[in-house]
């Protein structure tokens, strides 16, 4: 689309999937606020220089695991990521369907999860 003052807009539009990783880390549920603080600064400052689209979008600290929810376009990132952190992976499942206690009232549809849309500008 032609934009004033020779300005071009290519947009491309794309579904991200949602996944969540089993990261084996004993002790985890005793870490310090400045252990996780570390962990943490790592995943984002790889996925700075992933350049790629990844969102990490939260985490949970269980005693001896964390449960991460990343979205991603495949599992192949989703390994990158952790290699490049040294970040221990259990297992990745791929998210497909989320529910809540809403699910369970009668005008609720179940719809599977479509990923997240994600676009680019240039």
């Amino acid at each position: 689309m032609p934009l004033p003052g020779n300005f071009t807009l290519n947009l491309k539009i794309e579904i991200m999937k949602k996944f969540i990783i089993e990261r084996e880390l004993p002790g985890a549920g005793k870490l310090t606020a400045e252990e996780l603080q570390a962990i943490s600064m790592t995943s984002v400052s790889v996925i700075a220089v992933m350049d790629k689209p990844y969102k990490w979008v939260e985490s949970f600290v269980t005693d001896n695991k964390v449960y991460c929810i990343h979205e991603a376009d495949s599992e192949e990132e989703i390994r990158e990521h952790s290699k490049c952190g040294n970040l221990p992976i259990t297992s990745i499942q791929e998210i497909r369907a989320v529910i809540d206690p809403s699910t369970a009232t009668e005008d609720h549809i179940i719809q599977p999860h479509e990923g997240k849309v994600k676009s680019t500008a240039h």
